[in-house]
């Protein structure tokens, strides 16, 4: 008899579409079923990591939770991801389904082809691609383009380069998918959430399910079990880098092409105890704008205080909320990571950050 392969899901979606959030509501409500998780965070601290072990779901322990920091795991599928998922099938006792949390700046593509290895491949199937959307991000324009604006810009200089690697990431993402989940949606009206609807539409040419969610409340069932085979699919998912360079290819030019951030940065900063949270997360939220800050995610030691502080920043949006009591032997202090676009002044959003600490 033919062993059956094992599913696995890659949740994606961009810096703080609530993908931890969402695979933490499925491992409180996946019926029984033991789930190995693999975690990869853009930066070297892991908060996702810390989260969902926090959660206290009897089928993902500690040990089924894989993290994967400091390097984007598309860019090390061979080095990362390909000896974590070995390592994981050589396990006597295998998971019954494979959850993978992508970084939010990792382009899907590469890491469902590293589904067809020939070590994995007979072992291990795509049950489905997941992406997240920020909906209210998408609401505000955060990946939208101003079309009139551009036409202009193009009219004055056709040497102009208007591609914006957050579109093209949040585009990708989108066309690998096999289910889209448009999160936050409670943050938005029904005017608003047609608008989302109708701006994700337009930058796909497949048409995967599209399913509407508020904080990250999905049911398992929903995200597990899809039955994609993803891997068989991938010629009809090709991210924009995928599609350039075989245009490049096709012309005769020689290209070095690869995927890479450079235009991101991101730093870990490690403070001390903050006795005043919310007049902490106030002053952070003009920081965040000033400085342009994508996203910042951590925890903060609050004096007299037996349970961390768990904060997350999307924009200047900004949540916190007790998770779990620090442990035993483990050092209290504030730590985060911050991530933004390569060009921002490193020392003046440090600064700004500790001033408003």
């Amino acid at each position: 008899m033919l062993q059956q392969k094992i599913p696995a899901t890659v949740i994606t979606g961009f810096l703080g579409a609530g993908k931890t959030t969402i695979i933490r509501n499925m491992l409180m409500n996946a019926g029984g079923k033991k789930i190995a998780l693999i975690i990869n965070e853009f930066g070297d601290l892991g908060v996702d990591g810390d989260v969902l072990k926090g959660c206290g779901a009897d089928n993902c322990t500690e040990d089924d939770i894989i993290e994967l920091t400091n390097g984007c795991i598309c860019c090390t599928v061979a080095d990362d991801f390909i000896p974590t998922m070995q390592k994981l099938l050589e396990r006597d006792a295998k998971p019954d389904h494979i959850v993978i949390e992508t970084s939010g700046l990792a382009l899907p593509q590469p890491l469902v082809a590293a589904f067809n290895w020939p070590d994995i491949r007979t072992r291990v199937t795509v049950d489905g691609v997941v992406t997240v959307v920020d909906s209210a991000a998408v609401a505000a324009g955060r990946f939208a383009d101003d079309h009139d604006k551009v036409d202009a810009a193009r009219a004055a200089d056709e040497g102009l380069d208007h591609a914006s690697p957050l579109e093209e990431l949040f585009e990708d993402q989108l066309t690998c998918a096999d289910l889209i989940i448009l999160n936050k949606t409670d943050l938005l009206d029904a005017e608003g959430i047609a608008r989302v609807r109708a701006e994700v539409a337009e930058r796909i040419h497949r048409k995967p399910t599209l399913i509407e969610a508020r904080n990250g409340d999905v049911p398992a069932l929903v995200l597990l079990g899809i039955g994609a085979g993803t891997e068989d699919d991938i010629e009809n998912r090709k991210s924009h880098h995928e599609l350039e360079h075989e245009a490049l290819h096709e012309s005769g030019e020689v290209h070095d092409h690869h995927h890479d951030h450079d235009e991101f940065e991101s730093f870990v900063m490690k403070l001390g105890a903050i006795a005043d949270p919310s007049g902490f997360v106030d002053r952070l939220k003009s920081v965040i704008e000033t400085h342009d800050v994508l996203r910042l995610k951590g925890f903060i030691d609050v004096p007299g205080k037996p349970m961390r502080l768990v904060i997350q920043a999307v924009g200047s949006r900004i949540d916190t909320y007790f998770d779990r009591p620090w442990a035993s032997g483990e050092t209290r202090e504030t730590r985060f990571v911050v991530i933004g676009l390569h060009d921002w002044d490193f020392g003046a959003v440090v600064e700004a950050v500790e001033k408003a600490a």
